[in-house]
């Protein structure tokens, strides 16, 4: 999931990284906070709910779109409780995805975006960051 997620958003001008577990991208949020976080409910160290629970617990409010193969009304209402900005279920339409990110971040769709429809010379680029199944969505200057 992790390899198809960050195919499908470096095609559409964002950067992905991978982490393969929650704890490896908390470690790397002590010296940079990622713009966007998209994250799976069910991973193996943590659940997606438990890293929105643990972020907010210190304070750090980071714009997410959440994940899951089941779509579960009582996960969705803790899922938008503890802040997600989307409740996403899989399989992905790429799009829509791409739609949930640029909306949780406030961001227009990059021109040179496959998505978008135009091909345009200047390319806006968003750092992405995929952990376990999921990802976080950084932009790039």
């Amino acid at each position: 999931m992790r390899t198809a997620l960050a195919r499908l958003l470096s095609a559409s001008s964002f950067e992905p990284k991978t982490y393969g577990s929650a704890r490896e991208f908390i470690d790397s949020i002590r010296n940079d906070i990622p713009e966007c976080l998209v994250v799976d409910v069910h991973m193996l160290d943590f659940t997606g709910l438990d890293l929105q629970r643990y972020l907010n617990s210190i304070n750090k409010k980071i714009p997410t779109v959440v994940i899951t193969a089941l779509d579960d009304a009582g996960v969705r209402e803790r899922s938008t409780a503890s802040g997600a900005n989307a409740f996403l279920t899989k399989p992905l339409h790429g799009p829509t995805l791409i739609e949930a990110i640029l909306k949780a971040t406030g961001r227009a769709l990059p021109a040179a975006s496959p998505c978008a429809g135009s091909e345009s010379k200047e390319k806006e680029i968003l750092d992405v960051r995929l952990m376990g199944r999921s990802c976080t969505i950084r932009r790039s200057k």
